[in-house]
């Protein structure tokens, strides 16, 4: 402590001669020891961090950073102490609303792409602490279900990265008041650790929950546990004095008195294996799901983790959950377009198997309006294709509506075959899942995946432009529509022509800002033209009904 008060009274006395690029090095590596005494809401962390100059420049100058809660003891390179500025930093990337930032001048610069190692130890208490959520207005209570992280006597919760700086990071400020602020600043950060390590050893006075990537000491109470793939997980510390259902597909980790939930978690489960299976293969991990404290707090997805309440009875919302968990299990991947989409395109396979597509189609259509505020949100940005983005909307929502649409357009079994080819060690290349789907079928999908995955064209916008109805023998019509693309993306879309109580459908693709024509034939006369079930999203669906009996056929009177 008393080299980093004299360091901040220098620089107190010396105006800075640098411009500090708190977002210059990426974390490559973690090895931490991690000691927790729950009564006293305290953690300790000792341990050796790598970092890399992903700058184009030379760096001297670093930061540091941990939860405003958290204390910075000593920082060292090879062995040796380095001074360091410790400072209070406002950011809402942490539950307090601030950060402890240790700024660091080092005696040479760090080229580009080379790595530094330091030795680092830090420590303090995580209670419950919903600040950056009741400064802007949240209800307490609220705001307390949403930010639930803490170290308690019988129960450690603590998120990482936009929850908790229990582990060090550097970001620039983020700011709830300032839309997509934490957002994108969580987004910066999980592109720069795309690839990381992160390895700690867990030594708790409460039981620590184990993974698929975790052993344990249980005379020491110790768990080691690794983190993969930072860019769709996050290091996440759940430890209680669980009660344990075991499954062949899933951990259910939950409080005695909430058996049952467990219970009916797992059937849900066992129920839901068939269909993942189906799509997506035999798992390759175990599903693990921990209860939170609170039956009220927040759920939350952490690849095939689940922290979730387990006194609901709605079978189906858990199969639903439960397929989503499988799935992640069952595919791997590091594009989250990929994780993530494919998890919530499962959800709306199941809804087609329980109810068929009509079902499916309402589940895409309640996730439809995020996407639809997202891309006016993106509107005049850079360009954010969705093979790259970490907006959750993207990557999550749009994503599933792109996995409905190429199995519409390529079939089950093909998308299936595609599907079985992918392998999570070779997708080095952004058009590798690309190929792989463009591999099982004869059409060409090159304008598709340029307008949704290699570049955010926005959404398409459909419109009937013209119709013209020309009469046919014995009361038939031939009805040719011509259909407009308002929009920047092209899509498939349904077609549907209602003749008296039937219903005539076609597809079309319309690409962006053109036209496409279909002419279908109809036994009597049309009454109204729709497009799109909602299998296509769109920026405006209030456009899609015309009307025909106004419309005079050609040659009548």
């Amino acid at each position: 402590m008393k080299r980093s008060r004299v360091a901040l009274l220098l620089l107190l006395c010396v105006t800075p001669s640098f411009a500090l690029d708190r977002e210059a090095f990426a974390f490559a590596k973690y090895n931490l020891d991690v000691r927790v005494e729950s009564a006293q809401h305290r953690l300790a962390v000792r341990g050796t961090i790598t970092l890399r100059n992903d700058s184009t420049t030379p760096q001297k100058n670093l930061a540091l950073q941990i939860s405003s809660s958290l204390t910075w003891r000593s920082i060292r390179l090879n062995g040796q102490p380095l001074d360091f500025v410790a400072q209070p930093y406002a950011s809402d990337i942490d539950h307090t609303a601030a950060l402890s930032e240790a700024i660091l001048t080092l005696a040479q610069s760090v080229p580009p792409q080379a790595t530094i190692q330091l030795e680092v130890a830090y420590e303090g208490v995580i209670v419950q602490d919903a600040t950056r959520l009741t400064r802007i207005g949240a209800p307490e209570d609220l705001a307390s279900h949403g930010d639930w992280d803490q170290i308690s006597r019988n129960f450690i919760g603590v998120r990482g990265i936009g929850y908790v700086a229990w582990y060090p990071m550097a970001t620039e400020s983020a700011n709830l008041s300032v839309e997509n602020s934490v957002f994108e600043t969580t987004a910066r950060w999980k592109k720069r650790e795309a690839g990381a390590e992160f390895s700690i050893n867990l030594c708790s006075d409460v039981a620590a929950t184990q993974t698929e990537s975790s052993t344990a000491n249980e005379a020491e109470n110790c768990t080691t546990i690794r983190f993969d793939n930072l860019t769709v997980t996050e290091p996440v510390l759940i430890s209680a004095p669980y009660a344990q259902l075991d499954r062949d597909s899933v951990t259910i980790n939950y409080f005695p008195e909430h058996k049952e939930g467990a219970e009916n978690f797992a059937i849900a489960a066992d129920l839901a294996t068939p269909l993942v299976e189906a799509w997506f293969g035999p798992q390759k991990s175990k599903a693990a799901v921990s209860e939170l404290l609170d039956s009220d707090d927040a759920a939350f997805e952490n690849g095939s983790q689940l922290l979730s309440a387990l006194k609901n009875t709605d079978s189906r919302l858990y199969r639903s959950t439960a397929v989503h968990q499988l799935t992640h299990a069952a595919f791997a991947s590091p594009r989250p377009w990929i994780f993530e989409g494919l998890a919530h395109f499962a959800q709306a396979l199941f809804q087609e198997q329980i109810d068929e597509r009509d079902s499916a189609l309402t589940f895409l259509d309640g996730r439809l309006p995020q996407l639809v505020e997202a891309e006016k949100a993106a509107h005049g940005l850079p360009d954010d294709p969705l093979r790259d983005s970490f907006n959750e909307a993207f990557y999550r929502t749009k994503a599933m509506f792109v996995w409905w649409m190429l199995r519409d357009m390529i079939g089950d079994e093909a998308l299936k075959k595609a599907l079985a080819a992918y392998r999570s060690s070779e997708d080095r290349d952004p058009a590798y899942m690309q190929r792989l789907i463009q591999a099982q079928t004869q059409r060409d999908l090159t304008a598709f995946f340029d307008d949704w995955l290699n570049h955010d064209r926005g959404l398409p916008d459909f419109k009937v432009d013209t119709v013209n109805v020309i009469p046919a023998p014995a009361g038939a019509e031939v009805v040719t529509i011509s259909i407009a693309n308002l929009g920047d993306a092209g899509a498939d879309v349904p077609v549907y022509l209602h003749v008296g109580e039937n219903v005539i459908t076609r597809k079309v693709e319309v690409r962006g800002k053109s036209k496409a024509v279909v002419r279908i034939e109809a036994p009597a006369h049309a009454s109204k033209i729709d497009i799109n079930d909602g299998s296509v999203p769109e920026s405006d669906l209030t456009n899609n009904t015309y009307k025909l009996k106004d419309v005079v056929p050609t040659g009548k009177k």
